[in-house]
This record gives C-alpha cells, sequence and structure tokens, in this order.
C-alpha cells in the first residue's frame, strides 16, 4: 500500500481508517478488558485509543502493522492512566473488594507453584499487585502485563512493542525478578505460601528455560 504521504479528505481518512484500524477493534476490545477487568474502563480504553490513533494516523505507514501499533499506543494509555490515578481502585480486579479472593486457602497449592505470576494476581489483593507494577520499571512493566497478565507470545510482545524478541525476553526475566520477589513477600505475609523457596527456585529454572526458546525462536526467525 500507499504511505499516506497526502491529505486525505475527511471522507477518504475515515474511509481508510475504517478499513484499516477499526477492524480490530473487538480485538483491542477484548485485550483492554483483560488490562482492566472492567467493561466501562475497557470501553474508555479503546475509545481514548482509537482517539488518539485516529488523529495520528497521517504519521502511520500503510502495509506495516497497524495491529503492532494499535496495541503499542492501547498498551501505554493504558499505563499511564492508571500510573496517574490517585484514587484506591483495582487495576487488576473488580472495584469492591469484598469480591477480591478472600478464601486464600481454599485454593489448590499446587495451582500456586505450576503458574506463579497467575497465582500472584488470583491471591493477593489489587492493592498489592498495583503497588508492586508501579514500582517496576515501565520498560520492564509493559512486557510483564503483556506477557504474564494478558498471556501475549514472546513474539507477540515483541511485536506490538516494536524491539526483538531477545529484548522482550531480558526485560521479562529482569520485570518478573522484580515483581516476584515483592509478590512472594506478600504471599508469605497472607498465608498463601508457607515456604518462599520453592516458589522462586522453580520460577527461576522455569524462566531460563523460556529463555532459551525465546532465543532459539529469534535464531530461527533471522535465518
Amino acid at each position: 500500500m500507499d504511505t499516506l504521504d497526502k491529505p486525505l479528505s475527511g471522507l477518504e481518512l475515515e474511509k481508510v481508517f475504517q478499513e484499516t484500524a477499526l477492524v480490530h477493534q473487538p480485538e483491542l476490545y477484548a485485550a483492554a478488558l483483560r488490562y482492566t477487568r472492567n467493561e466501562g474502563d475497557a470501553q474508555d480504553l479503546v475509545q481514548e485509543t482509537f482517539l488518539k490513533a485516529y488523529s495520528n494516523f497521517h504519521r502511520f505507514e500503510q502495509g506495516t502493522n497497524c495491529r503492532a501499533w494499535l496495541f503499542t499506543i492501547l498498551t501505554n494509555t493504558f499505563i499511564n492512566r492508571f500510573r496517574r490515578k490517585k484514587k484506591e481502585r483495582e487495576i487488576l480486579g473488580q472495584d469492591d473488594l469484598s469480591y477480591v479472593r478472600e478464601n486464600f486457602h481454599s485454593t489448590d497449592s499446587s495451582d500456586f507453584y505450576q503458574n506463579p505470576e497467575r497465582g500472584m494476581v488470583e491471591r493477593t489483593f489489587s492493592k498489592d499487585m498495583k503497588e508492586a507494577l508501579e514500582s517496576i520499571p515501565e520498560d520492564f512493566r509493559r512486557v510483564v502485563v503483556l506477557a504474564d497478565l494478558n498471556d501475549f507470545s514472546y513474539k507477540e510482545v515483541a511485536h506490538i512493542l516494536d524491539c526483538p524478541v531477545g529484548t522482550v525476553m531480558s526485560r521479562l526475566f529482569r520485570g518478573r525478578k522484580l515483581l516476584r520477589k515483592q509478590l512472594a513477600d506478600v504471599a508469605f505475609e497472607r498465608g498463601v505460601i508457607r515456604d518462599k523457596i520453592p516458589f522462586l527456585h522453580e520460577e527461576s529454572n522455569r524462566t531460563r528455560r523460556s529463555v532459551r526458546e525465546a532465543r532459539l525462536e529469534e535464531m530461527d526467525l533471522a535465518s
């Protein structure tokens, strides 16, 4: 396709935007809902994403990956919006703390060790998770939110953030390490886990395996 190197009329711009960007609305909404866990916030996030995309659509090169471009806007908008908010509310769950997982001990501990990041999210209060996420440098936070909290693959995260898979894995490894330590402390204090060592040891082994797999994947893509 041609780049948008010449001004388009209003109707022409709307037509191109609809055909190129708006077709991704269902997918963006699904991702926004995974980010916010709140329908109203997800709708607002998608609306703000499309407003920003439309106002900057003249910078988008036709023929490049519009989905990745939109997800980049969505991700940055989400991070910036929730980082600025001062009022106490959940970033990953329902607004009423009474609906947060209250029976920490009722969950099988094997699930926690099989998927510690997801287990941490399911078993800690949103306030703890929010504080832990906000303490992580922004570059690390982006990949943690995308990979661990929204189930994007390493290749998808690299595509969204426009960086190599190896960079994603490096940032994810460091981000997980920072987040894991803080959340393990919280989980231990709340009685979710009785011993932090198995969790930390298993996660370190699992992360190293993921790094090796991602590097092999990156080599295959480069060949």
